[in-house]
């Protein structure tokens, strides 16, 4: 049917002439049914924090399945691990993720090493990028680097964080393509030592794709508050290292060594506050190097600091 254009106008002229007469609530029935939309005008009450405890197996050194196996008797839910499970499992993801589950072990993260900026930038992002994808093929979570930029002489440069965010973040890209978030571990002895280090990695790479993996005792050690850091990167945190430190000399910076929690001088109880009052959901991996007492196993010392946990901070491992 045709319809001039004198006849379409005036139809339009009709309708709207009616519109006006009638007003909305002239509507005969509603299109949508009726929502109490008072509700938008209450926040959303935030999650609260939720701390899931795992144990990380570089106290056994090489011995990666007693680790496994002692970590899982001890009661922790998950489990870090080095890239020198390959030794044991090969780069068959699937042994490794048998192999977790025979023990109920959630794989946490690898620890897939430092990052070089002094070598070639698309070597470096391929290690790591495989790396993550042995991790996602395990069924693990996350994939943690470090930094080995620090110059060995004289104070780092401005173009030395650039150039280290800039690679982070590349990496970074690629393992979230594959679901592996990447957490950068702040780290005595590199680029990322003292706080206002971190701090200058962190605003040099994306946050979209570099998160931050804090190790309390090494921010302790490196001059930093890591309740202060907690709360100064609420929003960019991927998962903890659990640990404490104890100087060894009269140089408070450079003589110290790892030990069981509670027996240093990081503030633990704050830590736990701090992650509270940030309502953190996630993973904290209590970490020691090496057992500190050579007359003590890497069982005993793991059982020393799940103690604290639970008996002097109330805590449930």
């Amino acid at each position: 049917m045709k319809l001039s254009r004198r006849h379409f106008i005036a139809g339009l002229s009709a309708s709207a002439a009616a519109f006006a007469t009638r007003g909305v609530g002239a509507v005969a029935e509603p299109l949508y049914p009726p929502t109490d939309l008072s509700v938008f005008r209450r926040p959303i009450t935030p999650a609260p924090a939720e701390i899931r405890f795992g144990y990380h197996a570089i106290t056994w050194g090489d011995d990666n399945m007693r680790a496994i196996r002692e970590i899982a008797e001890l009661g922790f839910r998950g489990i870090q691990l080095r890239t020198n499970i390959f030794k044991d499992v090969g780069k068959d993801p699937a042994r490794l993720r048998d192999l977790l589950a025979q023990h109920k072990l959630q794989f946490v993260a690898l620890s897939s090493g430092g990052v070089q900026t002094a070598t070639d930038a698309n070597e470096e992002v391929r290690k790591h990028v495989d790396h993550a994808r042995f991790v996602r093929d395990a069924g693990g979570l996350y994939l943690q680097v470090t930094d080995a930029a620090r110059p060995p002489k004289g104070a780092p440069t401005a173009e030395d964080f650039k150039r280290l965010g800039r690679l982070l973040t590349e990496i970074g890209r690629r393992t979230a393509d594959l679901g592996i978030p990447l957490g950068y571990h702040n780290h005595m002895h590199s680029l990322g030592e003292a706080p206002d280090e971190v701090d200058r990695i962190l605003d040099s790479a994306d946050p979209r794709y570099v998160k931050l993996e804090l190790d309390v005792a090494h921010y302790h050690q490196g001059g930093g508050d890591p309740v202060r850091a907690i709360k100064r990167y609420r929003d960019r945190l991927l998962f903890f290292h659990i640990k404490d430190v104890e100087p060894t000399g009269p140089d408070g910076r450079r003589d110290y060594r790892f030990v069981e929690l509670g027996r240093g001088r990081v503030d633990l109880p704050g830590v736990f506050a701090a992650m509270r009052e940030v309502n953190f959901r996630g993973w904290a991996i209590i970490e020691l190097d090496a057992v500190p007492d050579k007359s003590r196993t890497p069982r005993d010392s793991a059982l020393i600091s799940k103690r604290y946990v639970e008996e002097r901070l109330g805590i449930k491992v």
